[in-house]
């Protein structure tokens, strides 16, 4: 037992030897500054060093690399009382007491030996001299022997019961020794305890970075989302898009019908997605700023005209009266939420700008109708590509075209708010009009006629008016002047200086 007891003990201590990170046998500061997760955390803090807190990234690394440099402290002091409680026992256990037990069981295996020999030596005396063996040899080398003999065997009765002692004492300690396993999970528990507070208390501001962050991927992200942590009405890709082309794309011809460059288009797409735009620089390129709003709508994860009325929008579609069908797309319009609603309605108005310019760009809504009607409607399960471009698409090209050709009945806010701005403009007029028509009026009326103040009625009593302020006859024509000067009105005398 003792022999597999110090195999196990020897097995653990060097295999939990090899658990620890740090290098054993070393104090605290050295173990520290070379420890595995010390030097990640300070490979993270001079990364948000560099990066700057204006970096949602250089945030996350200096987080983590506190945090990191933390669990390192704390992983440093699980390492340090592993060491003290368990391996160093367990190494002791291994390398002195067992050992000297087993020292012990083989010098007793040898006095056995020695006392086998000696005995067997004084009996072949005996069988040599001739006598039975209840006989005992006489003279002085049997007496020899028989010392001998006895003497080993007194060695062995020794060690036996001090090997004895020594089992009895490790077994009644067996406990004690157990207790060292006990000690390595409850110092691993705490370990990790203090590591899960440690690793809860930091997520939740990790989380709080990541959720307040505004400049967030908007491709392939749910238009719900994106317009929340933007605080946008208008998707940032789709008011891009639009407000670059309304300055250099209204007469380029096959706008949203001739592809872009790959490498363009993807270089838009990732500078739209960080919220970086040169409008300059992507100004000469019209189709690929259509390209990269073809996209984003292509990319949402539900079509800007939603699943949901999806079967409203094709049966509206079948209806063969044109009327009822207009009514019919227009019901399903007023049913769709509204941040789709109100990005829907921007992209038709824009759409419908867009075909005042047909003549040059060919872009009819039946052409535009074509290229990004199964970019703003298609269902969840898309049957064949045959399909797709056959029933699917000349419905959605029926729907999609008479809003545009429509699009001021459709959506008639802005029309309303463009005749609200020309009301206020002559409203405006007529109010600065009828201001300086006033003011002159006014000036006019007060005219002194009397500029001397030579000729006049006499001063009828007036209890409202100051009199110290009327000129005085007796005035010379210098004083007299500055007091006609201080009675007219401010813009007058403002005029004058």
């Amino acid at each position: 037992n003792s022999t597999c007891f110090c195999f196990c003990c020897r097995f653990t201590h060097k295999k939990l030897s090899a658990c620890l990170q740090g290098q054993q046998g070393v104090d605290v500061d050295k173990k520290s500054k070379k420890h595995p997760l010390t030097t990640l955390a300070q490979c993270m803090v001079d990364g948000a060093a560099v990066l700057g807190d204006e970096s949602l990234l250089g945030k996350m690394l200096k987080l983590c690399g506190e945090t990191q440099d933390k669990l390192a402290q704390e992983l440093i002091l699980f390492e340090l009382t592993t060491e003290r409680d368990v391996i160093e026992p367990l190494y002791d256990l291994a390398e002195v007491e067992i050992p000297n037990i087993q020292k012990q069981r083989k010098y007793l295996a040898k006095l056995v030996l020695d006392m086998d020999s000696a005995r067997t030596r004084f009996y072949q005396s005996t069988k040599s001299s001739g006598l039975s063996s209840n006989l005992q040899p006489t003279g002085a080398k049997a007496d020899h022997l028989r010392e001998e003999m006895e003497e080993a065997a007194n060695r062995m009765e020794i060690c036996r019961d001090q090997l004895s002692a020594d089992m009895y004492s490790f077994v009644a300690k067996e406990i004690d020794y157990a207790s060292y396993f006990q000690a390595l999970i409850e110092v691993q528990a705490e370990y990790h305890r203090k590591s899960l507070e440690l690793l809860q208390s930091v997520l939740p501001q990790i989380k709080a970075h990541q959720e307040t962050w505004v400049e967030k991927p908007c491709y392939g992200k749910p238009l719900e989302e994106h317009l929340a942590l933007s605080g946008r009405d208008i998707a940032f890709p789709i008011e891009a898009c639009v407000t670059m082309l309304l300055e250099c794309g209204m007469q380029e011809e096959g706008l949203f019908r001739i592809a872009p460059s790959a490498s363009k288009l993807k270089k838009l797409k990732a500078s739209l997605d960080c919220g970086v735009l040169d409008v300059q620089e992507y100004s000469a390129d019209p189709h690929a700023i259509a390209g990269a709003l073809k996209s984003y709508l292509r990319e949402l994860p539900e079509p800007l005209m939603t699943f949901e009325l999806y079967n409203n929008w094709i049966q509206a579609s079948n209806i063969q009266d044109q009327d009822r069908r207009l009514q019919a797309l227009l019901n399903a319009c007023e049913k769709l939420p509204p941040s789709n609603n109100n990005n829907f309605k921007y992209l038709i108005k824009f759409l419908s700008k867009l075909t005042e310019y047909q003549d040059v760009n060919k872009m009819t809504p039946g052409n535009i109708a074509i290229v990004l009607g199964p970019n703003l409607l298609w269902t969840h399960n898309e049957g064949n590509i045959t399909e797709m471009m056959t029933t699917v698409s000349l419905q959605i090209v029926g729907i999609i075209e008479p809003i545009i050709q429509h699009a001021d009945w459709f959506f008639p806010g802005g029309e309303r708010r463009k005749h609200q701005r020309n009301i206020l403009r002559l409203l405006l007029c007529i109010y600065v009009s009828l201001f300086f028509f006033l003011f002159f009026f006014a000036s006019f009326s007060e005219i002194e006629f009397n500029v001397t103040g030579n000729y006049g009625s006499p001063v009828h009593t007036n209890h409202n008016a100051n009199y110290s302020s009327m000129p005085s006859p007796d005035m010379d024509q210098m004083d007299r002047r500055q007091t006609d000067q201080s009675r007219r009105p401010l813009s007058v005398a403002t005029d004058n200086m």
